[in-house]
């Protein structure tokens, strides 16, 4: 009797789909996959649903409103594994800028009638809801890395992503300093390596695309910024409130940054 392919699924909740946009950039790679898994739930590329159990679930976005809250549990109970994958579903994207502010008047401004919208206060990771097997950071994530995730949950082991910095990238590829040798202000010692130091390797400073790496030593940072580059606190501040402005490192720090002021 031959045996049940492991069955895949891809949910998006609040995000701009760029992570599923780089699932489906792995169309040659999906095609050597396809003997070994069932793409069992995947609204951006096929309309075709298969009802779970899934083996695997990989959940896009941020918990933003009420009835997302509620739909992120019916995927848990239906998920084996659940992976988190992209900014907004490890630390609540962009759209959680709306946390440092009154949520309730930016409704106001946006939209003609706010009283029609139904919003949370917050918008929160996937792991502040659910339990979460593993998260993939990134804005959007790494095609490699995502191919090494999705082979690690079928072969029943640990994914092999790197916890080290940026600055491990540039090193790697013989890039040079850009914060040491040029004075351009860089996050690359305090983020998450992934995107192969991109920024850095066009000559400009790491944006923080992939969050915050182990351990980052965020106040050091931000003081040789100040001191060294004559960087302004609240540009220190803004910079930490991107696409993982509510990654608890980075929420934490420009939340201290902005209370001692300038």
């Amino acid at each position: 009797m031959k045996s049940r392919k492991p069955k895949l699924a891809v949910w998006k909740f609040a995000s701009c789909d760029g992570c599923q946009l780089t699932i489906l950039d792995c169309e040659d790679e999906f095609l050597k996959l396809a003997s070994e898994i069932e793409i069992a739930y995947f609204p951006e590329a096929t309309k075709k649903v298969v009802k779970g159990p899934y083996d695997l679930s990989l959940v896009e976005g941020s918990i933003t409103t009420p009835h997302d809250a509620k739909r992120i549990q019916e995927v848990r109970n239906a998920s084996k594994y659940l992976v988190t994958i992209g900014a907004c579903a490890t630390s609540g994207g962009i759209q959680a800028l709306r946390n440092f502010q009154n949520v309730a008047q930016f409704a106001s401004i946006v939209y003609a009638r706010p009283d029609y919208i139904q919003t949370l206060e917050k918008s929160t990771p996937i792991s502040a809801n659910v339990k979460v097997d593993f998260e993939l950071q990134g804005c959007p994530i790494s095609k490699h890395q995502i191919l090494e995730v999705i082979s690690a949950f079928l072969n029943h082991r640990k994914p092999q992503i790197p916890a080290h910095s940026v600055c491990m990238e540039c090193k790697a590829k013989g890039v040079v300093c850009v914060m040491v040798a040029k004075g351009i202000p860089c996050l690359g010692p305090i983020t998450h390596a992934g995107c192969g130091a991109l920024c850095p390797a066009y000559n400009r400073g790491c944006y923080g695309c992939y969050g915050p790496k182990e351990t980052p030593n965020i106040p050091s940072l931000m003081r040789w910024w100040e001191g060294e580059l004559g960087v302004k606190r609240q540009d220190s501040v803004r910079v930490l409130r991107t696409f993982n402005s509510a990654a608890k490192p980075f929420e934490e720090a420009s939340t201290q940054m902005e209370k001692e002021g300038a």
